[in-house]
């Protein structure tokens, strides 16, 4: 299980077309607050004729953001940029020159096992030449592993591929709407993903096979305003956490808030962290009754838990409200 607190970090991922040139002011003047990461998409959100002005926007804005923080007190959120293929990774590298500093690595959209070789030998080369660790991304919500017959093998092939490029994998991803897009799905403000059993057996089974090594991170909820937009997203995440998904992707400022509030750490849950990580392995009994005598704690079930409660609550915080 991934052990440190950067994997943990990402959190709220808001995501912003590439040539959004707003971007630059509200980084600067924290309109978004500071606990979020940021991705800077040119994949599904820029038209294919439009690319290459969205990539010139690109490299202008975050060359803009470094200089920028070179002499002002901002929150840097951790960057990311979501790409089209391969080859856009090495040539956005070296556009970016020193501004590429800021950029914490590259999102994979379709992540499959058609791309993902060069992928990973693409991130590989790039991090052979850069000065500081550039981190990729990957995006299961090719079309590729609803079929049943190979979702296991493939997702096992490509676990394997990633594993051995470990070091670089900051969180896996999965990209929910492009999965409910096959199936002519789209849940309301009231429903949530966990509800659409096609789509959830496939998360189920990417958090499965990724979600004892990686931080993996809960699919986006497309509502932002309106209507039960709040509470079906505390719903939603709620089932998230339950079922290992740390983080999430969101689509507007709005549910930055809503998601770092879902991930923050009851002092209940804490306190009995605490407690299960400084047990004496040695000792006779492994097995204890929690801080409020309410629950049974064991040394050798809850490791793995509390370790994961502490980063979590070193990310985003500790709440004296008993978590749903």
């Amino acid at each position: 299980m991934k052990n440190s607190i950067l994997h943990y970090s990402v959190g709220a991922l808001l995501y912003c077309p590439a040539n959004n040139k707003s971007i630059v002011l509200s980084i600067i003047t924290e309109r978004f607050g500071r606990l979020f990461s940021l991705a800077l998409c040119l994949e599904d959100t820029i038209r294919d004729d439009c690319v290459e002005e969205a990539e010139e926007i690109l490299v202008s804005s975050l060359r803009t953001i470094y200089f920028h923080h070179q002499t002002d007190d901002f929150y840097l959120p951790k960057i990311f940029v979501r790409v089209r293929s391969p080859r856009q990774i090495p040539l956005l590298t070296e556009r970016l020159e020193e501004a590429s500093t800021i950029l914490s690595g590259f999102i994979i959209p379709k992540f499959s096992l058609e791309n993902a070789d060069e992928y990973i030998q693409t991130i590989q080369a790039v991090n052979e030449a850069s000065k500081n660790k550039i981190y990729m991304m990957p995006i299961f919500e090719s079309p590729s592993i609803i079929n049943l017959l190979d979702r296991y093998q493939l997702l096992y092939t490509l676990k394997e591929k990633l594993d051995a490029v470990a070091e670089f994998v900051l969180n896996i991803r999965v990209g929910a709407n492009d999965l409910c897009h096959k199936f002519g799905f789209r849940r309301h403000s009231t429903e949530s993903i966990h509800s659409l059993r096609p789509i959830a057996n496939i998360l189920s089974d990417v958090m499965t096979v990724f979600g004892m090594d990686y931080v993996v991170s809960g699919p986006v909820w497309e509502y932002y305003h309106g209507a039960n937009w709040k509470s079906g997203l505390e719903t939603e995440l709620r089932q998230d956490r339950l079922c290992g998904f740390i983080g999430k992707t969101v689509i507007h400022p709005n549910q930055i808030p809503v998601v770092n509030a879902a991930y923050m750490v009851s002092e209940h849950d804490l306190k009995d962290a605490r407690v299960i990580l400084d047990w004496n392995p040695d000792h006779n009994s492994l097995v204890a009754g929690s801080v409020q005598r309410e629950r049974m704690n064991e040394y050798k079930t809850h490791y793995n838990w509390a370790q994961k409660t502490i980063m979590l609550a070193e990310v985003f915080g500790v709440t004296q409200q008993t978590l749903a």
